[in-house]
């Protein structure tokens, strides 16, 4: 038996580096239009995330999770879906969400504590926020094997960071996926960090896409901060999920600008030295570098997409306050046909503090 030695190795992908440089033989054939539709979305959550913060500091939105430095990553993915393929987030997926349409204040709405916010109404194929680590991993791979088995030919998109791919979920649906053949691609945005851990202490694996060869799953890393790159590498591997049944792994290399969360004091374990040469690698400026370069706006254009966006999203606001208005056993609701006795008996109690406050 000749003796084959495991290197793993997978490829990595750049198209457009930090200073706008191409490579022409792999640069995408995208139009005017496309390039800014991408650049409207990517700026609409870079806002968006800018007036969470501010809301959640002023006591108006619960923990919020943004998404700042990982734009390119979310909108260049989601960009590449058909509309009938399904995404599967886990809570960063702000940009994600703007590009599959979904109203900026029903998130809002959602980060405010409002189960209503979840409403995919209309909306089937976009799954909403999952906050416990991986979960999300297996529901994508199942409906993707539910959709091989239907004979549909969609396929579904699944996001998770770093940190998930040391879960068992992580590994229990790529392990499903590749012994099933599903048509699913996992997204891993690798931003350097799992809350305060960093990369190299939570993995011992060279390269994280490298997991997905140990079950049977082709593999690439791509620069998650080209917008280019990685519409390029979901793209091609949503169309081989679709057309092949095969599974895919893409990790994206990123970083997350901000804190992991508004609960979260990233100061506490990144210097400055790294987060300014990240800062350098910002995805927004480098699109508009590349956009600027190929004549495709001139530099005020940017300008007046952000005040439109800061228009847009200061209006979402107004519409989530008026949206927000949660009833108290809504919580509740959505979990089991048949409610247990012991989620009854929690119900009660808190209608009973309810009641009483409002007696005072």
């Amino acid at each position: 038996m000749k003796e084959t030695k495991y290197s793993g190795e997978v490829a990595y992908m750049q198209i457009l580096d930090k200073d706008g440089n191409v490579d022409e033989d792999l640069e995408p054939d995208l139009s005017d239009d496309e390039l800014k539709d991408m650049y409207w979305h990517m700026i609409l959550a870079r806002v968006f995330d800018e007036k969470a913060i501010k809301m959640q500091r002023r006591g108006h939105l619960g923990t919020y999770a943004p998404c700042r430095g990982q734009e390119a990553a979310q909108v260049g993915s989601a960009y590449a879906l058909d509309d009938t393929d399904w995404m599967f987030p886990a809570f960063r997926e702000t940009a994600s969400f703007f590009v599959r349409d979904f109203p900026p204040e029903k998130l809002f709405q959602f980060w405010k504590g409002d189960e209503n916010g979840s409403s995919i109404e209309g909306q089937p194929e976009n799954f909403m926020v999952s906050v416990p680590v991986g979960s999300q991993i297996p529901h994508a791979v199942g409906a993707s094997w539910a959709s091989k088995k239907k004979g549909d030919e969609i396929a579904t998109l699944v996001y998770f960071g770093d940190g998930a791919t040391s879960e068992g979920d992580f590994h229990e649906g790529m392990n499903f996926a590749g012994a099933f053949e599903t048509p699913t691609v996992f997204l891993c945005q690798n931003n350097q960090y799992a809350i305060s851990v960093p990369r190299d202490e939570q993995s011992g694996s060279k390269t994280l896409a490298q997991k997905a060869l140990a079950y049977g799953i082709d593999a690439i890393q791509v620069d998650g901060n080209d917008i280019l790159a990685v519409w390029k590498a979901t793209k091609d591997a949503l169309e081989q999920a679709r057309k092949k049944n095969k599974p895919m792994m893409i990790e994206t290399v990123t970083y997350r600008l901000g804190d992991h969360t508004t609960s979260d004091d990233a100061e506490r374990y990144r210097d400055e030295e790294e987060l300014k040469k990240w800062q350098d690698r910002d995805p927004i400026d480098r699109l508009e570098t590349y956009m600027l370069e190929n004549d495709v706006v001139e530099e005020q254009w940017f300008d007046e997409k952000r005040e439109e966006a800061e228009k847009q999203v200061d209006d979402a606001e107004d519409k989530a306050d008026e949206l927000t208005d949660p009833d108290i056993e809504e919580m509740f609701h959505h979990h089991f046909e048949d409610t247990p006795a012991i989620l009854e008996d929690q119900l009660s109690y808190l209608k009973t503090v309810e009641e009483e406050r409002g007696d005072r």
